[in-house]
């Protein structure tokens, strides 16, 4: 038995049965079920998997350092696990080496350390807590139930790929999450500098929430696993930023390639500090399955008088994001130029968004190859693929097929592999004439590659290993650094923030936190811990149809704002502001006055007040708001929640100095109390309370 006793948590192992026997925060036991400390999958060179776990081992023994080594029966019996534990910092760090010892095998992933806690909160409120995951920028999640109900529930990562996956770097952004009491709470972080690949996730067991980390190895047959990095556990208060403030220490001096701040960084466009208002339409059809005929906004100089509108009643520089333009077929990547209608008319419309000191960019697809537009008759390019011997640069599966799940209903077709030589080659010379030709300011490159991350390979010739890890990683950020060589005028996102690996990369991608309100509550979590390194923009809102007894749009607007992201509109056909992409009823669309008019005072303000903390500002934690709250039904469903109606986030500027913003997207002026004081916010408008050094 191994007992660690340190402030606020006193954790016992026994090595010896294979799990955690305690877990004692703030005095008082957490732990609800013995579980194994430890699971591995094995693959062999038919692609079969073998699973074992601490339990299964067939000699456990703790080791004099206070570790366990383990061994396994056939038909792994030269199967070697060691598990390392040790104090460092006021928490725990755990390591772990898998060594199969034959080259027929190799450690395809690990699930460690695994803990099962209490239930979620929504499940047993006297006992439970939520669950803080940097998941599509950051969620507190409090039901299993209400989770496993959606698409966003707990999966394990699979090949072939799907976005939705609790995966790092993807829709998990970073490389930690923590299990958050009142009183207490749980920090788990993997402080890897190089950045594997992980699924950091969690789900109910019983009456319990058991908590999985599972680190993808990345090795070739035969050789062993070591996790060079540590594995931390620490106390926390249970403020979901005290957790956030462990893992930013660490980020801080642990940056990522190309990440710096920026403040001083004079590589970005002077756009970026101008807080540009993104403005996002298709210019075929309406949604990502409807007939592909040119809608209104086509020509593009259509759009211009539109535009205009908005830019005035705004006060605003624009960025106008085009979705549906490209000239191959939409959602048809990797080749997208030249531009529906041809690179005349597009660059008329670029030409002339820039004479009004606007931008001009576009969502591209990600990285896969459509062999088949389901949306354009004429587009299959399947010659092209089998002339130039594509599938060899494809993700592969274990057992050789080439299969993709991404956008089928817009496309057929399979998933680059990047890491390969041929899949490296293809999407170089696929995005080649956008860099060279195009003129535009933005790309988001990397649409449905969430966070930047690439997908599962398998295959044995593309020079990498054959399983995810690390590798896939370094080959995200050495081919994102070459396209930022390439064109040093664009900037580049993804869909979601880019995960932490890929931030001095994307700078500039769309952050979609409405998404976590199908299984949680979102918090700025990605702000907190990267605002000073990068800047993102509110999204195009996909599903974002919260109802209440109000339209919503102002309230995301104001948390995107409150979280220091740039503000986004998304057109119809025919010009009009939607409440979000996707929404089919137009006879329920926002109170254009008022949305433009809280836009235009979001404007003033950062300009002339909260500049020094919304650009490149430092978020530190907020004073409590006592202000009136409302009720929200997702459109998706019956689960209703109950949110402030005053937004509200904290920050330092580069000066030191320190400020509480407020946002009232009301329509009338809200009383409130921040730290206990008394203010009155100004309606559709936001108010800066100062705070002391």
């Amino acid at each position: 038995m191994r007992t660690c006793k340190l402030d606020n948590m006193t954790l016992s192992v026994d090595f010896a049965a294979g799990h955690i026997t305690s877990l004692i925060l703030n005095g008082v036991e957490r732990v609800v079920a013995a579980t194994p400390l430890f699971r591995v999958r094995l693959r062999d060179g038919a692609g079969q998997t073998y699973h074992y776990t601490a339990y299964e081992a067939g000699t456990r023994a703790e080791t004099e350092k206070g570790g366990l080594y383990c061994d396994f029966p056939a038909p792994f019996e030269d199967l070697t696990v060691a598990v390392t534990l040790t104090e460092e910092d006021g928490g725990v760090r755990w390591g772990m080496t898998v060594n199969p010892n034959t080259g027929d095998a190799f450690a395809e992933w690990v699930d460690f350390p695994r803990v099962t806690l209490p239930d979620l909160k929504r499940e047993d409120p006297e006992a439970g807590g939520e669950m803080l995951l940097p998941y599509n920028e950051g969620i507190l999640v409090s039901s299993h139930l209400e989770r496993d109900a959606t698409d966003f529930r707990f999966w394990n990562p699979e090949y072939p790929s799907l976005g939705c996956y609790s995966l790092f770097p993807n829709m998990i952004s970073s490389q930690m999450m923590a299990y958050l009491w009142k009183d207490c709470g749980l920090y788990i972080g993997a402080h890897d500098p190089a950045r594997g690949v992980k699924a950091l996730d969690f789900y109910q067991n019983g009456d319990g929430t058991t908590i999985q980390p599972r680190l993808f190895c990345g090795v070739e047959f035969g050789e062993h696993f070591e996790t060079d990095y540590p594995l931390i556990w620490k106390a926390t208060d249970g403020r979901w930023e005290s957790a956030a403030e462990i893992y930013r220490g660490w980020f801080e001096g642990h940056l990522p390639p190309k990440a710096r701040k920026v403040m001083g960084d004079e590589t970005l466009p002077a756009w970026y500090g101008d807080s540009p208002l993104i403005v996002t339409y298709p210019v075929r059809g309406w949604h990502d399955t409807d007939v592909m005929d040119p809608n209104p906004m086509f020509p593009y100089t259509n759009a211009l008088p539109v535009l205009d509108r908005i830019r005035k009643a705004t006060e605003s520089r624009l960025m106008v994001i085009l979705m549906h333009w490209e000239g191959t077929a939409p959602w048809a990547p990797p080749f997208v130029w030249p531009p529906y209608g041809g690179v005349e008319s597009f660059t008329q419309f670029r030409n002339a968004l820039h004479g009004e000191r606007d931008m001009l960019g576009v969502y591209c697809s990600g990285f896969g190859y459509t062999t088949k537009s389901r949306l354009v008759d004429d587009y299959a390019p399947v010659d092209y693929y089998e002339k130039n011997g594509l599938a060899a640069g494809m993700c592969a599966g274990p057992d050789g097929s080439i299969v993709s799940k991404i956008c089928t209903a817009q496309r057929e077709g399979y998933d680059i592999c990047p890491a390969s030589p041929v899949g490296r080659k293809l999407l170089d010379k696929a995005y080649a004439p956008l860099f060279e030709e195009s003129g535009l300011d933005y790309v988001q490159i990397l649409d449905q590659n969430h966070g930047g991350g690439q997908y599962f390979c398998y295959a044995r010739d593309h020079g990498h290993p054959p399983a995810p890890g690390a590798w896939m990683t370094g080959s995200m950020q050495d081919m994102l650094g070459g396209w930022n060589e390439k064109a040093p005028a664009m900037l580049f996102g993804c869909e979601s923030a880019a995960a932490e690996p890929f931030i001095g990369n994307l700078r500039f991608s769309d952050n979609r936190f409405e998404l976590n309100y199908f299984t949680g509550r979102p918090v700025p979590l990605y702000a907190y811990l990267y605002h000073e390194y990068l800047r993102n923009f509110m999204g195009n809102q996909v599903c974002g149809d919260l109802r209440g007894d109000r339209e919503t749009l102002c309230h995301r607007i104001g948390y995107s704002f409150a979280a220091g992201d740039c503000l986004t509109l998304v057109l119809s056909p025919d010009g009009r502001i939607q409440s979000y992409w996707g929404q089919r009823d137009l006879s329920d669309l926002p109170n254009e006055e008022k949305v433009l008019t809280f836009i235009r005072n979001l404007t003033r303000f950062y300009r002339e007040e909260g500049k020094p903390y919304l650009y490149a500002g430092r978020m530190i934690p907020a004073l409590p708001v006592e202000c009136p709250e409302r009720e929200l039904i997702g459109n998706w469903g019956t689960r209703s929640f109950t949110l402030p109606i005053l937004h509200t986030t904290a920050w330092e500027a580069e000066d030191g100095r320190r400020a509480q913003i407020v946002v009232n997207p009301e329509e009338w002026d809200v009383e409130c109390r921040v730290g206990g004081v008394k203010m009155t916010v100004p309606a559709l408008s936001a108010k800066v309370f100062a705070l002391e050094l």
